[in-house]
């Protein structure tokens, strides 16, 4: 979510502050006396969202879109901590080390399959769904897809990441070090479902940078240009 959601932000500052029947005189003045309608206002703003959500789908599915961004980053489950306290201790960091780079790396195999589901969600933004964003908190527009997409977000994410996990060996991995764990004299074995982990992971990490990006819009003037405005209306 980077540049071009400046154009939602950019026309929704001016209608959270208008009446509707000044809307578009408002952005009129905004875009330099070019006359335009309600509807294509509304059609610009979505064209922008989904491609700022799009390039920040883009940029977590790349190589170490996860496993390089120290702020989202999928450890080793909660509930294997200790697993993984306990298997450094003896020597085996690196194969720790192995196992929670590969399930980062079945999180960027699934990311891109956000875009579609994204895009459903934001031609669904009314304008006052988009008012509602602008007079909101900080992240309420993160907050608004969060709600919108969740369900299809897991719904789409599980079995990819579940054919990723096996694709870069996460599976493996995880099966070596919980082999060798659960040698470990009186330890409690400690069984994690994998693939609903790093889903949920994935999805996290997906809404803590589209926040990120949208805290930036709303307090870095910089970053709502008009210049944007009118290339989208020419």
């Amino acid at each position: 979510m980077i540049r071009h959601i400046s154009i939602l932000f950019s026309l929704l500052l001016v209608m959270s502050c208008s009446a509707e029947a000044q809307l578009l005189k408002k952005a009129k003045n905004l875009l330099g006396g070019k006359e335009f309608s309600k509807e294509e206002a509304a059609n610009a703003l979505k064209e922008a969202f989904i491609q700022g959500t799009g390039k920040g789908v883009n940029l977590l599915s790349q190589l170490d879109g996860y496993y390089g961004n120290p702020e989202i980053k999928i450890p080793v489950p909660e509930d294997a901590k200790n697993v993984e306290k306990k298997l450094r201790a003896i020597g085996l960091g690196k194969e720790v080390d192995k196992a929670v780079e590969s399930l980062n790396r079945a999180a960027e195999d699934a990311a891109s399959e956000a875009k579609d589901i994204f895009v459903t969600a934001i031609k669904g933004l009314t304008i006052s769904d988009a008012i509602n964003i602008v007079k909101g908190e900080p992240d309420a527009g993160t907050r608004f897809l969060e709600n919108q997409t969740t369900t299809d977000l897991t719904r789409k994410f599980n079995p990819i990441i579940n054919a990723s996990l096996e694709k870069v060996n996460a599976t493996k991995y995880w099966s070596d070090i919980m082999k060798k764990y659960n040698k470990i004299p009186f330890v409690k074995k400690v069984e994690t479902d994998l693939t609903a982990y790093v889903t949920q992971k994935a999805i996290d990490g997906l809404f803590v940078m589209i926040a990120k990006e949208e805290l930036n819009i709303r307090k870095n003037p910089a970053a709502r240009t008009t210049e944007l405005l009118k290339k989208v209306f020419k």
